[in-house]
């Protein structure tokens, strides 16, 4: 059998707050030789798309048995359902089952998946405001230690699917929307890697362009080294997909641009 991996937990809940730290107070009463990694608390709140790509970007480069607690919960004290899900890499994730978590288990590969609703293995009382304290970090720990996942509650086949939208494909330009904003303002699309590669291949003679909405257009460029200080471009960054940034600036803000603002690439002569 292989070695516990650490709990590794992801939410909205800013820094600002105790609310972190107490999640990571009930992970140390119950598991206290658990290591502990706190991949963000940043995610904009209630922002479910921006904590299902944060998760799916960060799952694969943690140890595989790993279990990641993710809080992101608009509908915490509501009849949604919390969910614990067994993963063919090893990893195991907890969370509201409100999509958060469907990216990340999808691509990890699913080999279960469990409504959590044995009580005991939650903190005596419940919030109807904070299951990150009272039942996810407590569940979390306790896979951690070894509990098995239908110790928990009864098996799911039906749970919350989160998608990125589709992008439209329109002969010579491709349109996407954004779907993330990083802490440095760039703004991550929903057009892929491959997406745009073809496109390219499809019009070798021309030159592709970016544009947000009908402002001027952005430059595809390979690092933030290809153009001057303060200029926008385009580029693939870490999460594979094409993001729109400034130079030692602020897209976001320069754009004045966010989540759902379109985006096209154009092939142009």
């Amino acid at each position: 059998m292989r070695g516990k991996g650490p709990i590794a937990l992801l939410s909205d809940f800013g820094y600002q707050d105790h609310y972190a730290g107490v999640m990571r107070g009930v992970i140390a009463g119950l598991a206290p030789g658990a290591q502990v990694i706190d991949i963000s608390h940043g995610i904009p709140p209630q922002n479910l798309t921006a904590g299902a790509l944060a998760l799916r970007e960060s799952w694969r480069f943690f140890p595989p048995t790993t279990v990641f607690i993710v809080v992101v919960d608009p509908g915490v004290g509501t009849s949604r359902r919390a969910l614990a899900i067994e993963t063919r890499s090893g990893a195991r994730l907890v969370g509201p089952d409100n999509g958060v978590l469907w990216m990340a288990a999808e691509q990890a590969g699913i080999r279960r998946a469990v409504e959590v609703k044995n009580q005991s293995y939650f903190l005596p009382f419940q919030s109807s405001t904070f299951h990150g304290r009272d039942v996810f970090a407590p569940v979390g720990a306790h896979l951690h230690n070894g509990v098995r996942l239908p110790q928990l509650g009864p098996v799911v086949s039906d749970m919350v699917q989160l998608s990125l939208p589709e992008v439209v494909n329109r002969d010579d330009e491709l349109a996407g929307v954004i779907v993330y904003v990083d802490t440095f303002g760039n703004l991550v699309t929903n057009l892929g890697r491959a997406q745009v590669e073809a496109l390219e291949a499809r019009f070798p003679t021309r030159r592709l362009l970016v544009r947000i909405r009908d402002d001027a257009p952005v430059v595809l460029a390979r690092t933030y080294g290809d153009v001057p200080r303060n200029t926008p471009l385009a580029l693939f960054g870490s999460f594979e997909m094409l993001e729109i940034a400034v130079r030692e600036g602020n897209a976001a803000q320069r754009f004045a641009a966010g989540a759902g603002v379109e985006v096209r690439v154009r092939a142009e002569s």
